[in-house]
This record gives structure tokens, sequence and C-alpha cells, in this order.
């Protein structure tokens, strides 16, 4: 045996975390929303796949799958009327491409997500992008 082999590991790496995991950080991180957010959001669902579909790809011209880790699919609720029916939205977190931005970023993985889930529900809410950085500079 090696003097390598006998060493303890500079770290020990399991697998990729799942989707069910992903899934789990971005419920906590919605539940921890305020929430005046978390009343707003009570129609999103929440769902973690590991790419967009080839459809949502051609419909936002994407030839790479790693280019989506996210994305929100309903009707901001800016746009909406007082008699339009309250449909299903859904926050869409894509997990290939997630771990693929992780492994080039210097953040943690529970950053990226909340990022992201902060990104997607600010669609929701018809938000601009410095909104959306209000957002997510608060604490949480």
């Amino acid at each position: 045996m090696s003097p390598e082999s006998d060493a303890d590991p500079l770290r020990s790496f399991g697998p990729a975390p799942s989707a069910g995991e992903i899934e789990e950080m971005g419920r906590r991180i919605l539940a921890a929303l305020p929430p005046e957010f978390m009343v707003r959001c009570a129609n999103v669902a929440l769902r973690v796949e590991e790419f967009a579909d080839e459809e949502t790809l051609a419909d936002m011209d994407i030839d790479d799958p790693f280019e989506l880790a996210g994305l929100y699919r309903g009707v901001p609720l800016t746009e909406r009327g007082a008699d339009d029916p309250t449909g299903l939205d859904i926050v869409f977190l894509y997990r290939r491409p997630i771990l693929d931005w992780w492994a080039e970023e210097d953040a943690t993985l529970e950053q990226l997500i909340r990022h992201l889930v902060i990104h997607e529900i600010g669609h929701h809410f018809g938000y601009s992008d410095a909104e959306m950085e209000a957002v997510e500079n608060m604490e949480g």
C-alpha cells in the first residue's frame, strides 16, 4: 500500500445532488421569503427536471440545453385582469445546467438555487431585474 492510500482524503465527495435534493433546497428558499411574497405564490409550483424539454428550448431559441438553468412558466401577476382565471404557474429548475453552473462558479449550490428561485419568482411578480436583485439581497 502506498503512503497516499493510507492518508485521509482531502475531501470526501458523494454523488451530485439529486433532483429531490435540489427541489428541497428550492422549497426551503421559497419558505424563507417574507410572508407577503408567499401569499402571492400560493399557485406557483416548483418542479425540478434534468433539462428543459426540446419544445421549450426551441421556443426560446436556445441550442445548448446547458444554457437554461431555470424558467418561469405562467402569466405574471402584473398582466392578469381581475376576471382572469388563476392558473397554475410553474418555476422550473433544471438540475444538470445548475450543476454545470455550480462547477464553474465560486458560490455554493444553495446560493445559486436561491438566485434562480428568486429570479423566476420575480417573473411571476412582473419584477424588473433591479427589483429581483433587491429581493435577492434581503436576508434569507
